[in-house]
């Protein structure tokens, strides 16, 4: 009776062991949610996210009428526009490479050094940035839109008061669509909320090791991106980390991230950078700040070395990267809107 006993035992620990989540699942990971957090000053109706939606698209918004969000954060693929370095108005080159528009919502701060605290503030920045849209102040935005009757009917709609348009209320606008857009469902995900079929051996291994190695000290949290924090809060590390090859290889530290510029730090040559989601990581090559390493594989050896001071294997890179694709979730179609005509336009018909 006692063998039975314990035989029974054993069989009954088994399918736990193989039908529950790992521990790793259930503390240090936390499945995308369907719907983002908005603050209390801007919530999200259906007109506001239209109207940002067309904002977002709309070349207008830059001095020249050739560069939208959209050139930059392509919500048609996969929020980047898969350069080394954004190109902005005039053929100019950024410094940075443009971080997916995808899941922002979830970061705490926007930008690869975390400057700006939420989406309203970040949306306020290119348009004003010289390489970028190059509008020379606020006000030559705002009337840039302003002159547009059905933008004008539209902000009155959303916003009210005698003067809608404003640059915040583009800002507002422009964030309110940026919350919509949210990946769910990737094969992480369903394993998290207990479909243990969704992911394959090898990624489990991956999953796995991504705990074991230290990886996930930094990537956690719905956007896999640090541990949840109030906005405006930034969750930066040092990267590099360790000195290694791959710094003069990839020019890692000519940049030197949320220290960039600062005398004590030029001493040390490294800097601090918020820590980047890792959702639908296998879809937004090339990586890190400055698009040098051009593939998923490549990028996981360059962060362990950097950060772990670790040598990979083969084997654990391969799990590793198997891992990280499974954090590719759905995007929903997001067509091109329909923008309203300029008064010019109007007036000729």
């Amino acid at each position: 009776m006692t063998v039975f006993r314990s035989a029974f035992l054993v069989v009954i620990l088994c399918v736990i062991a193989f039908t529950t989540p790992s521990y790793a699942s259930v503390e240090n990971f936390v499945p995308l949610p369907l719907v983002a957090p908005e603050p209390k000053d801007n919530p999200s109706t259906p007109e506001k996210i239209s109207l940002g939606k067309q904002l977002f698209f709309d070349a207008r918004l830059s001095i020249d009428g050739t560069v939208s969000c959209n050139s930059c954060h392509d919500v048609q693929g996969n929020g980047t526009d898969s350069r080394a370095t954004s190109i902005g108005v005039k053929g100019q080159l950024g410094d940075r490479s443009a971080p997916s528009v995808w899941n922002a919502a979830f970061l705490s701060a926007q930008m690869w050094d975390g400057r700006f605290p939420s989406l309203e503030e970040q949306a306020k920045g290119p348009i004003l940035n010289p390489i970028e849209m190059a509008m020379p102040h606020p006000d030559a935005a705002v009337e840039r839109i302003a002159s547009i009757p059905g933008y004008v009917s539209q902000f009155t709609k959303v916003f009210g008061g005698d003067k809608p348009v404003t640059y915040d209320n583009i800002a507002r606008a422009i964030a309110a669509y940026e919350r919509t857009l949210i990946t769910p469902n990737s094969r992480f995900d369903q394993y998290l909320l207990g479909n243990t079929a969704a992911l394959t051996r090898q990624e489990l291994n991956g999953m796995e090791a991504f705990e074991s190695l230290g990886c996930v000290r930094c990537h956690r949290g719905p956007a896999m991106a640090g541990p949840l924090l109030v906005t405006g809060e930034v969750f930066l590390q040092w990267f590099p980390a360790f000195p290694n090859h791959y710094i003069d290889k990839y020019k890692l530290v000519d940049d030197l991230g949320y220290n960039n510029g600062k005398d004590n730090e030029l001493k040390v040559r490294r800097g601090k950078w918020r820590v980047p989601s890792l959702r639908n990581i296998a879809n937004t090559a090339p990586y890190f700040h400055n698009g040098s390493v051009k593939t998923l594989n490549k990028a996981i050896r360059v962060m362990a070395r950097s950060q772990l001071n670790r040598e990979l294997s083969d084997y654990e890179a391969d799990i590793l990267e198997a891992f990280l694709k499974s954090l590719t979730g759905e995007y929903s179609i997001q067509a091109t809107p329909i923008l309203p005509p300029d008064a010019d336009t109007l007036a000729s018909k």
